[in-house]
Parts: structure tokens; sequence; C-alpha cells
């Protein structure tokens, strides 16, 4: 059988190659974090490469089944995943190939042309500037981790896994303990104490997974998920955080979906909220194939964009200047800036749960996306991120906190000329805006949703604030305050 898929050290001191059919958190040579590397010659021939591939699939069970193609191509097809298999060719060394992929349907996302977002943010759209919005939040369990979380179980279902477990800020757990149950697995999650926003706590509990709240944040939660699945190999515990390669495998088809959204066109930017840098990580890798593939020509730019209350990446890149070097990165500076971080207790603080994050464990393979795709990081702050939250859902998606960084981020660099005012962006947002209310209604409303009463006095301070108003049970007074 042909090696369609292997698993490889990102380090190109080191290089060393592992096959696909174990589960593995790290080289095991020299530590670093691993790549699935494909050849594609064998598994995708370059006389069947064509986005016409994709484009021809069928966008629902019912048009698949009308074909007379079998469950299992309908199913796959549906999904806005494995819909771009030919590109996440590992499973085709699964022992029962395409029946033991597992799907919910996931990826069924839609790119949003937003031309009165584009404008407020100083876009020219007459001169053909635009902003899209690629929204993950449609995804079975409202987030963009869905994406990863297929790819990752099915490569748990190809080796026999029966236990798994993340650390999460909350949308990891939710979407985890949803594709437990759906395969039967044993789950844990593993979170830090007031680390995690209850919209997503409600999932994981719901889905069933076992739940242990650690006393610490999500550096600590991450440590010990992955010191068990490491060193602790009789418990048999497979870890499905972003540290999984496989789960990035998954994460690279949003970049697909947009591409598909804009006719296979490539957009002058790409602009995501960065946390523990999986996304962007995939995003690099995405585009690199994909150039490599000779399927596209041209490579975006990239924008990670930090809280500023958690912003290593930031201060890495930008005030230690750090950059990926072909693989040769400058390591000790990076360690050095960790212990710093830990010697001075400093942690993450951003109201944005998802982002909250101070060791990002993809930090090298997001430096290598900011060199495939030229790419920059800034960071915003909370009332920022929160502000142009809510500017989003003024024009008609709601999306969880994390997500306004990613279209703070282009007013950002608008404002310093890097984005032009006729280029095209997408901006990725992350998840659903009630994975996380409480700030939502904190916004609207100037309450403290965790500690004040409904009936508090409310005293909205945001521009784009739609507060309740307080009328009397009286028709006129109703009418009045109809008409303001």
């Amino acid at each position: 059988m042909p090696t369609y898929a292997r698993q490889r050290c990102i380090s190109p001191a080191c290089a060393a190659e592992y096959p696909v059919d174990r589960a593995l958190v790290s080289c095991e040579r020299c530590g670093s974090l691993l790549d699935v590397v494909y050849d594609f010659d064998a598994a995708w021939p370059e006389h069947e490469r064509s986005f016409e591939v994709f484009a021809r699939r069928g966008s629902t069970f019912g048009e698949r089944d009308a074909t007379g193609a079998s469950a299992t191509d309908a199913a796959l097809d549906f999904s806005g995943v494995w819909r771009f298999r030919e590109l996440l060719p590992f499973w085709m060394h699964a022992p029962n190939g395409p029946a033991d992929i597992v799907t919910l349907g996931e990826g069924r996302t839609n790119l949003q042309r937003a031309d009165a977002l584009a404008r407020e943010l100083a876009m020219d759209t007459d001169q053909g500037g635009r902003v899209y919005l690629q929204y993950e939040g449609y995804n079975p369990s409202g987030s963009f981790k869905d994406n990863g979380m297929t790819a990752a179980f099915t490569h748990a279902r190809m080796i026999g896994a029966q236990r798994v477990a993340c650390a999460s800020t909350g949308n990891t757990s939710a979407s985890l303990a949803l594709y437990a149950s759906l395969t039967g697995v044993r789950a844990f999650v593993f979170i830090g104490e007031g680390k995690i926003a209850f919209g997503k706590l409600s999932q994981a509990l719901d889905y069933g997974a076992t739940t242990l709240q650690i006393a610490g944040d999500f550096d600590a939660c991450l440590a010990r998920v992955r010191e068990i699945a490491e060193n602790r190999q009789d418990l048999g515990v497979y870890l499905m955080n972003s540290l999984n390669p496989f789960r990035l495998e998954g994460q690279k088809t949003i970049m697909l979906r947009i591409l598909e959204g804009l006719n296979w066109r490539v957009p002058d930017w790409i602009v995501c909220p960065g946390g523990n840098l999986g996304n962007s990580s995939a995003f690099g890798k995405a585009f690199s194939e994909l150039r490599e593939l000779g399927l596209i020509d041209r490579v975006p730019r990239l924008a990670i964009i930090n809280a500023a209350g958690a912003r290593t990446l930031d201060r890495v890149v930008n005030e230690l200047g750090v950059t990926w070097k072909s693989g040769d990165y400058d390591k000790g500076a990076v360690a050095a800036e960790f212990e710093r971080m830990d010697r001075e207790h400093e942690r993450a603080k951003t109201i944005a749960s998802a982002i909250e994050i101070n060791r990002p464990v993809n930090l090298p393979k997001a430096l290598r996306a900011l060199e495939v795709m030229e790419g920059v990081v800034r960071a915003v702050d909370d009332d920022t991120i929160v502000e142009h939250k809510a500017l989003v859902g003024r024009y008609g998606l709601g999306c969880e906190p994390a997500s306004g960084a990613s279209v703070a981020g282009v007013r950002l660099l608008r404002d310093e000329g890097l984005i032009n005012p006729t280029d095209t962006v997408a901006c990725v947002l992350t998840g659903h805006q009630l994975k996380d209310p409480d700030v939502t209604v904190g916004y609207h409303t100037g309450l403290d949703t965790k500690a004040a009463p409904a009936s508090a006095p409310a005293n909205p301070s945001g521009r784009f604030n739609n507060a309740p108003i307080r009328v009397p049970d009286d028709l006129d007074a109703i009418i009045a305050a109809m008409m303001k």
C-alpha cells in the first residue's frame, strides 16, 4: 500500500518521521511539534487536481442520494471539511477507508459579504474594497473547533482510541464532548477555575464529558493533560488539543471555504484571532500546500490579532523580533519570555476567554505561517474587542468576543495603512454569540451579569449599545417609547 501520509517533525534540523497510525504529542527525538505531510502524487494525481473537484460535489444529502451515490459519499460531500478530502488524505490509511471518517456535517459555514461593515471600517466599497466574514458559529457545536475535531476523531478511530481528553477555555471542550458522544468514547475535559464561559461549559456537561476543574489557568490544564497523554500510555488517553497535528488538518478547510466563497479567488488578507494559534498555523499550512499543488499562484497576507491581556505572540514577534527563519527561529528568546512570565506571575487576562492563553503551544507553527503568508501580529484591548463584537452584531451576525478581535484588527490595520481601502479582506469569526451571552448582555445593559440582579440600573457606555427601555405598564408610555 502506498504511503499517502506520515507525521514529520517541523524542525528542519531534525525532520524525524513517524507513521500515521501513532498518536504522538510531539517529536520523540527533539520534542518539536509535528506536521501531517502527504505524498500528493500518490494520493491525488496531478491530472485530477482542480478546484472543480470540490465545486461539483453535492451540497445536501438529498441531492447526492438522488444521483445514486453511496450514503458515505453523501455524508462526506455534505461536510465542509471532508468535501475537501483530497487535501487531507491521511484518512486513506484508515482500516475501513472512508467508512472510518467521523462527521456531523461540520463546516457548513458561509462567507458573508459585509459592505456596510466594510464602510464602517473605512474600506472603499465603491472601488472594490470588500470585507467578508467567515462565520464559524454555524458549526454543530457553535465554533470552528468542529473542523479540527472531525479530523482528530477520525484519526482516533483509525488507531482505536477509547479515551480522549483536552484542556479548554470552552470551545474545545464543547466540540470534544459532542464528537465523543457521537463515537461512544470516554471524554475528559480539563478547565481552569473561573476560566470558562457558561455557554461553553454547558455543552461539555450536557454531552456527558467528565469535567475536571483544575486549580490553575489554561496553561496549567494543558500541561497536565499533555503529561497524561505522553507519560501515562497505560491510560490510553488521546490528546485532542491543537498540539495534535490531525486537528489542524481539519482546520485548514476554513481557508478552502473562504476560497470557495470567492469563486476560488485568493483574498488580499486573512484576519483571525490568536489564542493557542492552531487556526493561524493551519491557515499557513493550507496555503503552502495549495501553492505547492499549483492550485493558487499567490498567497494572501495573514493578520493574527491577540487580546492585549494575552499578547504573547505580539511581544515575541514585535518586541523580541523573533521570526521563523525557515525553522531556525530563536528558541532561547521564546523560552526566556515564558520564564519571565512565570517569574513575574504574569497570567493571561481578557474578556475574550477563547484566546485567554499565555503559552500558545502552536507558536512555532504560527511563526511559520507568518513567514509563508507575509503576516503581521497586533493586539487590541478588551473594550475594543467588545465594541467590534457589537459592531458585527449590528450588521447581522452574532459572534463570541474573540471574533471581535478579527474585525478590530481590520480597523487597526486600516488606520496604519497596511490594509488598503480597495483590498479584499476575510475575517474569521470563530464562534457563536451564545457561547458567551454574559459579555453581550453586559455590553448592552452596563450590568455585571455575573453579580448584579437583572433589575439593577443600566449604564451602558458602548457606541453600539442597545439597552432595554424601562417603561411603566401604560399604553401611552409604551407607544411613546416605541416611537422615540
